[in-house]
């Protein structure tokens, strides 16, 4: 089912002085900085852009200074995905945002293989006008079976400001963990993310990767695990997977960076069981914080830790931590 939603838009402003000489399209990014630059490139290319009344016929073209620049256009998007009736667990929600706690096995985005069941899905029967914006407004992503907060922008002009704030690394990411291995410390780990050289699917440290930071912190130290939280500076695919596992200290369960499962000792069989049975990373989104993109506010929410992985960590505790003994 195609989803058919359109909305006018009508802006108008006088190229000041100080622009003069610059090019059209450097003038309107300038103007209309809540609209992203490819969508202002598409209303030129499109012809809804005037200058003194004349439409617009080149993005190159030069401004002379006290012109007056009319938009005239239509926010219209044809998007093949349908809104489908999926419980939402909304943290917040106001005319700019939506703030959702995503579950474990909520796919984010339709795809090859998965055009339906998914949290763009569930957004576009909570909120059609979603089909309006970007990506239907969410602004990052978390992996299938990683939960916590994920933002949603309402409108296409909340998208591009908190699309600028996450370029700026101005989003505060919390996340909460457990690793294989016994950290002692916390640390950073500072190394660029990209394509793995052979395996297409997976991410790896490489050096002509992004540049990418991860932040790590001990929370509780348990025999051959390790629970810790995480904060991002920037915010590549699987960095925390990624950036664990170079370290040697790779999330529990990860069933594409994670190495063969290892029992800890005098581990109980229920923990065992639990251990073979925990088949998705061990990482939960929970907290984020942001600037409103309306009254620019510094807002933050946090998501409560899912079950799983407290059970998992109450069963973990139940084992001895064996601290080696350093003579002197």
């Amino acid at each position: 089912m195609t989803t058919n939603i359109s909305e006018k838009i009508i802006l108008e402003s006088t190229v000041p002085e100080e622009l003069a000489g610059h090019r059209l399209d450097q003038v309107l990014a300038k103007l209309f900085p809540e609209h992203s630059r490819s969508r202002l490139q598409r209303w030129l290319k499109a012809r809804y852009v005037s200058l003194n009344g004349e439409i617009c016929l080149n993005n190159k073209d030069k401004v002379h200074g006290g012109e007056t620049i009319t938009i005239h256009a239509e926010l219209e998007i044809e998007t093949p995905w349908q809104g489908e009736e999926i419980p939402l667990q909304i943290l917040y929600e106001d005319d700019a945002l939506l703030i959702i706690n995503k579950p474990v096995g909520l796919v984010v985005h339709p795809g090859a293989g998965n055009h339906e069941g998914t949290l763009v899905n569930a957004l576009l029967h909570h909120a059609p006008e979603l089909a309006l914006v970007p990506r239907a407004g969410v602004v990052h992503r978390l992996d299938k079976d990683t939960s916590g907060v994920l933002v949603v922008a309402r409108t296409p002009t909340a998208h591009t400001q908190l699309v600028s704030q996450l370029q700026e690394r101005e989003f505060y990411r919390e996340y909460e963990a457990i690793v294989q291995g016994e950290l002692t410390a916390g640390g950073t780990v500072d190394a660029p993310i990209g394509r793995h050289p052979t395996k297409r699917l997976q991410m790896a440290v490489v050096e002509r990767g992004k540049p990418a930071i991860t932040h790590y912190r001990v929370l509780e130290r348990f025999s051959g695990y390790t629970r810790v939280t995480v904060k991002l500076e920037s915010g590549r695919t699987h960095q925390i997977r990624v950036h664990m596992a170079h370290i040697h200290y790779p999330l529990l369960g990860d069933p594409t960076y994670g190495p063969r499962l290892r029992f800890p000792k005098q581990a109980s069989p229920e923990l065992q069981e639990a251990l073979r049975g925990f088949r998705r990373q061990a990482l939960h989104a929970k907290k984020l914080g942001l600037h409103h993109p309306l009254t620019g506010d510094y807002m933050e929410w946090e998501a409560p830790v899912p079950r799983d992985l407290l059970e998992m960590i109450e069963l973990l505790r139940q084992v001895k931590l064996v601290v080696p003994h350093r003579p002197g």
